[in-house]
């Protein structure tokens, strides 16, 4: 049975109640009963009010419901005390959460990092479930004195299972930071889908890239992040990356223990935000996912606001919209119906290319890995075969691009076409 809370002047109480039910769907629960609860000043014993435990008790006794789930954080002492008044389980929205990921994670770093958000929620609740805690060990030879507790013992084990999981951890995320720099050496730009669960980004990836990811209409459907190149689009070649879903009020142990996963968001080139279209509380996500990328440092990042779902609108059609001057574009597409894609293509190249320059660069004959690196980084627009055997090369591609390629330092266009013509050549004549 699910338990809303609200407060006073709350005027998307429904909403977030389905939206709770959506979850516990996700995570296996049949819901045989809810109950709205106004919550003002919470109650250090039960957050509830006691007049409402007992109602809830009496509804869980007659639904012979064996779980209550509650869409609030509940402290340790709170969760404690309201499953020894109602005899059965109760979980807050952290722990529901938490248990989605632990069924969709399907990545070795996934599992690590939901394995150690659930340690530190479980560290708080170490005494649930257990007796005879207050026990020691004792009585043995070696083993004499005061000993320790079997809460004491589990605590330590919990600390110990923390600080391994963070090594490998801090491991994977090495092994991460490592390919990201090759990424950058190799100049390929990263875009990252990024969105409110259940709006459409993994199908949306498998559109844009051909890949097989697993989509369906449920809320946290794919866990761990994807990312796949794609080619053949004017502005050369990028990396896609599918990435979790963010949700209203994401649990911080959640944000934090992801870090790594989301620094796929973080330091990407470009956001491609996907946003269900026909979602009534649509501007409401919108702020949801404004809050979770300011707290992982991704507010600043360029965006294309990718409106997806159309057709479940009436009369919606694909379109392109460019606000501020193109600075930040707003398609309209379907990616279930592979209706606007094409318009959604043109403005990723439109923004990756946005600070593109063009340069003219000789490429001598015993050059001929710098032009086969060239055409690997997708930034050659025309070549012409040269007298001597060497090529006359036409190079279009952002400016930020041709300095990594190059390891030359910012300046306009005029700057880079001096350099480039004059000193790249020799410069790598041992390439």
């Amino acid at each position: 049975m699910l338990v809303q809370t609200s407060r006073s002047g709350d005027s998307d109480v429904d909403a977030r109640l389905q939206e709770f039910a959506e979850l516990a769907a996700s995570a296996g629960a049949s819901v045989v009963a809810r109950v709205l609860a106004r919550v003002d000043k919470p109650n250090a014993r039960f957050l509830l009010g006691t007049g409402k435990v007992e109602e809830l008790r009496e509804l869980k006794i007659a639904s012979e419901a064996d779980l209550i789930l509650v869409n609030h954080a509940l402290s340790p002492v709170q969760e404690r005390n309201l499953e020894k008044y109602c005899e059965c389980r109760v979980i807050g929205r952290t722990g529901l959460i938490l248990d989605i990921f632990a069924l969709r994670a399907r990545s070795h770093e996934g599992k690590l990092q939901v394995e150690l958000a659930q340690l530190k929620h479980m560290a708080t609740r170490a005494v649930r479930g257990w007796s005879g805690l207050d026990s020691q060990r004792g009585g043995s030879i070696g083993l004499r004195g005061p000993g320790e507790t079997k809460l004491e013992l589990d605590r330590r084990y919990l600390r110990g299972r923390i600080q391994l999981l963070q090594e490998r951890l801090d491991k994977a995320a090495q092994q991460r930071e490592q390919t990201r720099r090759s990424r950058v050496r190799n100049a390929v730009p990263l875009v990252a889908l990024v969105g409110y669960t259940n709006a459409g980004k993994s199908t949306l990836f498998n559109r844009l890239s051909g890949a097989g990811v697993y989509a369906a209409d449920q809320l946290f459907a794919t866990l761990d992040p994807t990312l796949r190149r794609i080619d053949g689009l004017p502005c050369g070649p990028f990396v896609l990356a599918d990435t979790v879903g963010f949700i209203r009020d994401l649990p911080h142990d959640l944000v934090a223990a992801f870090q790594s996963t989301l620094s796929e968001t973080r330091d990407a080139d470009l956001l491609l935000h996907v946003i269900d279209a026909g979602d009534p509380e649509r501007d409401q996500r919108m702020a949801d996912v404004a809050t979770v990328l300011a707290e992982i440092g991704a507010a600043d990042v360029p965006q294309v606001q990718v409106f997806n779902k159309i057709d479940t609108i009436d009369g919606a059609q694909p379109r392109r919209d460019d606000v501020d001057g193109g600075q930040q574009p707003r398609v309209w597409i379907s990616a279930a119906q592979d209706t606007g894609i094409d318009l959604l293509r043109n403005a990723i190249v439109d923004q990756i290319g946005r600070d593109s320059v063009r340069v003219a660069l000789y490429v001598s004959p015993a050059q001929g890995r710098l032009r086969a690196r060239l055409y690997e980084a997708g930034v050659v627009a025309d070549e012409n075969a040269a007298e001597d055997g060497g090529w006359e090369l036409a190079l279009d591609a952002p400016r930020e691009r041709l300095n990594s390629l190059f390891g030359l330092s910012g300046g306009d266009g005029s700057y880079l076409r001096e350099v480039l013509g004059a000193v790249l050549a020799p410069f790598h004549s041992d390439v």
